[in-house]
């Protein structure tokens, strides 16, 4: 039995006259329940959220955090091309953020963070 423990996080911090809040949810998963999961970044105070980089980041313990990957507009960018087969991403309305990992293993143990900030 595996407990992948993925995050719960709110960041705010200030751009210009606007604050911006991220959001997520606790999650955690039991290998062998599930083989792929989702979460959700909930964003507040961005512009244009459909057009803003959303990049994704994973934590491990006594490690550096490691970037996944962003979500411009349109399109996801890897930070290793072979992750494309493990996580995704994608925008809904106007403030949500969805990350998933697919085929779920011991590896893939960590804490998962969105992120953003203005180019």
């Amino acid at each position: 039995m595996l407990l992948l423990p993925l995050l719960a996080l709110a960041a705010a911090w200030s751009h210009g006259q606007a604050q911006v809040l991220l959001k997520q949810r606790q999650l955690s998963i039991t290998r062998g329940h599930k083989t792929t999961t989702s979460m959700d970044c909930i964003a507040e105070g961005i512009p244009g959220f459909q057009s803003a980089y959303i990049h994704w980041y994973r934590q491990v313990p006594s490690k550096a955090p490691e970037w996944i990957l962003y979500i411009g507009p349109g399109a996801v960018s890897y930070d290793d091309s072979s992750y494309s087969n493990k996580y995704s991403s994608s925008k809904k309305g106007t403030n949500v953020c969805t990350f998933t990992i697919n085929d779920i293993n011991s590896n893939d143990e960590g804490t998962y963070y969105c992120a953003y900030w203005h180019f």
